[in-house]
């Protein structure tokens, strides 16, 4: 079979790009160990209220791990618990939130932290405050009339 020169260097192109494609992928999820979430953190959604750290929400100072607070939010029927909150600057915060109903997001303008809230889920994320201001927390997944209204505020403050 006789194929022309511009079909085999096409051909060869398209084999080589999908092996680069496969090494980078391979390298990344079993080198470096970047892996998808997945989700195997779950709460009982009737019992947020009481279970911990969600029954007591906020910012709290953690000591033996590798970052410097714990930053728990609820989410629930147009709003965040809790309504404000004042973060160090420079800190290194890890981020957990949970929703008690339905669906909600959860986006912090300005930052690249966009979580998706899922009851019977824990989200989290690990994220350093190196910018002084204040940080709106937005519902960004439509979870009834009330949605445009849910909101909350990070204000990270030089002390």
């Amino acid at each position: 079979m006789h194929m022309h020169k511009f079909e085999k260097a096409w051909l060869t192109f398209g084999i080589g790009a999908l092996l680069v494609f496969l090494t980078v992928l391979g390298v990344s999820a079993f080198y470096l160990g970047n892996q998808p979430p997945s989700c195997l953190v779950t709460i009982d959604p009737a019992k947020v209220d009481t279970t911990k750290p969600f029954n007591e929400p906020g910012l709290k100072k953690v000591e033996g791990k590798d970052w410097d607070y714990e930053l728990v939010f609820v989410a629930s029927a147009f709003s965040y618990n809790p309504a404000s909150v004042e973060v160090p600057y420079g800190a290194k915060v890890k981020i957990m939130a949970t929703t008690k109903d339905v669906v909600h997001g959860f986006q912090v303008a300005g930052t690249n932290i966009n979580m998706m809230l899922e009851p019977g889920y824990i989200s989290e994320y690990t994220t350093t405050f190196d910018k002084a201001g204040e940080y709106l927390i937005l519902c960004n997944e439509y979870c009834g009339v009330g949605h445009h209204m849910m909101t909350s505020k990070i204000e990270v403050v030089k002390k």
